[in-house]
């Protein structure tokens, strides 16, 4: 098992910048990719951001060149910085551990319990 505790949410004028941080605990080794999910009242959850089994990074659209996600091994974190923050970014941000096969394929994978993230005047 794999425990996920995000943190760093909350209200931000639009412009403005945040950093969400996962805490990860237990059985991290059993764990390749992780990414940043949200989900917005009346939305489907929505992938934002990951970093797949391969090392590679991968992004949203409509957050491309605003949001950074990374992730320190050493402190078993994962980060997603977000900037130039707009009233459409409002959504409860999830934090996923998972399992992939060679193929990207995900065998399981773990969920924070998630962070509002409000972007208003």
């Amino acid at each position: 098992q794999v425990q996920l505790v995000e943190s760093g949410g909350g209200l931000v004028q639009p412009g403005g910048s945040l950093r969400l941080s996962c805490a990860a605990s237990g059985s991290i080794f059993t764990i390749n990719a992780v990414g940043w999910f949200r989900q917005a009242p009346g939305k489907q959850r929505e992938l934002v951001a990951d970093i797949n089994s391969r090392g590679s990074t991968n992004y949203v659209d409509s957050v491309k060149g605003r949001f950074t996600i990374s992730r320190d091994n050493a402190k078993n974190m994962v980060y997603l910085q977000m900037n130039s923050l707009k009233p459409e970014d409002t959504a409860v941000y999830y934090c996923n551990a998972a399992r992939e096969d060679d193929g990207l394929n995900v065998i399981y994978e773990y969920w924070g319990q998630g962070t509002q993230v409000t972007v208003s005047s």
